[in-house]
């Protein structure tokens, strides 16, 4: 699954949101010196309730932060 990828990558998933919360906290998460990668919203990997989400996957992104290097 791309989770366990991102993990092995140092990356740690905090939440899966759509506009305009996705980039609020994106922003913030630079904000508080971090690197920010989004990811497509895929249901059918996570264990969380998830239904409303599944009528309109495309719109929502997972949020993943790191440690900017150096």
């Amino acid at each position: 699954m791309r989770e366990e990828e991102l993990t092995r990558e140092g990356w740690e998933k905090q939440s899966t949101n759509d506009e305009p919360r996705l980039s609020e906290l994106a922003e913030m998460y630079r904000e508080l010196d971090f690197r920010v990668h989004l990811e497509p919203f895929h249901p059918e990997e996570t264990q969380e309730c998830t239904e409303c989400m599944k009528v309109s996957p495309d719109k929502y992104k997972t949020i993943y932060i790191r440690k900017k290097d150096g």
